[in-house]
């Protein structure tokens, strides 16, 4: 059965963990007596977010999250940009084809945006609404992965908008930092 909270929970501990250690990872995932494990995924995503702000200072949290990325459906997402890569010679032509459209990029006086019109994340189904965009840097991280993946180089993303803070969509830039098309 797939639990997409215990992928959660597993990937956000490990990054954690990564940064500080088993016992911080334990309190900001479980709560400080492990009373966090009967919550519903709305609350524990808040609460969760909420403890691992109080831990660890902006860029930490914000790189934290970036590296919770659990790589749903992303063989077939790679397999779309590199087929977007190399039917295109340039970041316009990239974003002008029918199925970058249809995936939400677009190219925006030589930026590269990927937007949504909905939340796409599975455990925010149950939010209304995010006080931090802290849980969404997971996007980010995601689409870095991807992007530097299909392009060769590295990318820079930068969420600028959130359904869940209340946008009207999720909107991320995304600039490559070097060159794509050779």
């Amino acid at each position: 059965m797939f639990d997409i909270r215990k992928i959660q929970e597993q990937v956000i501990f490990g990054a954690i963990k990564a940064a500080s250690g088993d016992e911080t990872a334990a309190k900001v995932v479980y709560g400080e007596h492990g009373q966090c494990s009967s919550e519903d995924n709305a609350t524990w995503v808040k609460a969760t977010m909420k403890r691992l702000e109080d831990q660890f200072d902006g860029a930490t949290v914000k790189q934290i999250r970036m590296s919770c990325q659990c790589g749903y459906g992303f063989d077939e997402k790679l397999a779309l940009v590199n087929e977007l890569v190399a039917s295109s010679s340039n970041l316009d032509e990239f974003a002008n084809q029918d199925k970058a459209r249809a995936a939400g990029l677009s190219c925006v006086d030589g930026k590269l945006y990927l937007q949504f019109a909905y939340c796409p994340c599975p455990m925010l189904a149950d939010v209304d609404r995010l006080d931090t965009d802290t849980w969404c840097q997971c996007t980010t991280g995601y689409s870095k992965v991807l992007f530097e993946k299909a392009f060769g180089c590295e990318v820079a993303v930068d969420l600028l908008k959130s359904v869940k803070m209340g946008d009207h969509i999720c909107l991320m830039e995304i600039v490559p930092r070097g060159a794509i098309w050779k």
